[in-house]
């Protein structure tokens, strides 16, 4: 089964991290990569850029507009996300325990199922 894996960011947690702190982060996502690809589970791997440099496209009057943004309302932002193939909701759950963000007070790791898969040329 495959399962996104969503690390939330707080930018005022990040900005307060110390060194040792960003370098476990750091090296914590190495070994967490090297770990699920030895183990045949990894399938990719993205991290994003921050909200102010992206766009939004949503319809006025049935007609796409292109905006800055987004500004939502929430502090939190998704910085990146790992796709995984896993036996069962179980794995995932102990994969993303191992992913350094879930030890850091003020961040967080989403895991959502994937309902529809195309990966083109992966």
């Amino acid at each position: 089964m495959k399962y996104l894996i969503l690390m939330q960011v707080d930018p005022a947690v990040l900005e307060r991290l110390t060194e040792e702190q960003q370098r476990m982060i750091e090296e914590g996502h190495a070994a967490f990569t090297a770990r699920t690809k030895e183990s045949g589970e990894f399938i990719a791997t993205q991290a994003l850029a921050d909200p102010s440099q992206s766009k939004v496209v949503r319809a006025r009057n049935g007609v796409p507009e292109v905006t800055d943004g987004p500004f939502a309302e929430a502090k939190e932002f998704l910085g990146g996300f790992y796709l995984v193939d896993v036996e069962d909701e179980a794995r995932v759950l102990e994969l993303a325990k191992m992913i350094p963000d879930a030890s850091i007070d003020g961040l967080a790791v989403e895991i959502r199922p994937v309902m529809f898969s195309d990966l083109g040329d992966l």
